[in-house]
């Protein structure tokens, strides 16, 4: 075998294990966000239940990366949209989801999870990444205000409805998903999944 081949084999064994924990890491945060959209609790003051799902979001984002977090996103948002129970069990089913009074915030979960795992990927503090989950968290109310507020004809009733119940919840979920990744996902595992 030529020096050339050997690194070329070399090469491609090194990459298959990333590729398929890549693969496993995408299906397996879509799954996790679909399994904690069945935990919903309602509220009777908005039709906005509190959910686990943010945190994942955010967690998918800042564990695989951000191209990869936003692709496990995108899968899960699909799921959904084919009709699979992924969503939580209030609401419309299927597309009709992306309509309804939550659809905003589920519209967001990719951009989310980009955007903590991209500013998670390049803070290395506690602090740090707790700021990027608080700009994920942010992405996904912006999302789920723009969807109220279309619905309610009401920028000031879409932040009742959407933020103000959830803000300081989310804080702490934020605070929880940069606790669990760890420092840039201890160092380069984070960008090799998202490579």
């Amino acid at each position: 075998m030529t020096p050339l081949s050997s690194s070329a084999t070399t090469s491609f064994a090194s990459r298959v294990p990333r590729s398929a924990a890549r693969v496993i890491g995408i299906v397996g945060f879509a799954a996790a966000v679909a399994a904690a959209s069945q935990i919903a609790i309602p509220l009777p003051f908005t039709p906005v239940p509190i959910t686990l799902q943010p945190m994942l979001v955010i967690l998918a984002g800042m564990w695989l990366g951000p191209t990869a977090g936003a692709a496990s996103m995108v899968l899960y948002l699909a799921a959904g949209a084919a009709g699979l129970p992924v969503f939580t069990p209030l609401g419309a089913p299927g597309i009709a989801r992306f309509f309804g009074p939550t659809g905003g915030y589920l519209i967001a979960y990719p951009a989310a999870a980009f955007v903590a795992g991209a500013l998670a990927g390049r803070m290395t503090t506690l602090g740090g990444r707790w700021l990027a989950g608080i700009a994920g968290m942010v992405v996904i109310f912006t999302g789920g205000i723009a969807q109220l507020a279309i619905l309610n004809g009401s920028l000031s009733r879409a932040i009742a409805l959407g933020v103000t119940p959830f803000a300081a919840l989310d804080l702490v979920k934020a605070f929880v998903a940069a606790a669990i990744s760890g420092p840039s996902r201890r160092g380069s595992e984070g960008s090799q999944l998202a490579g």
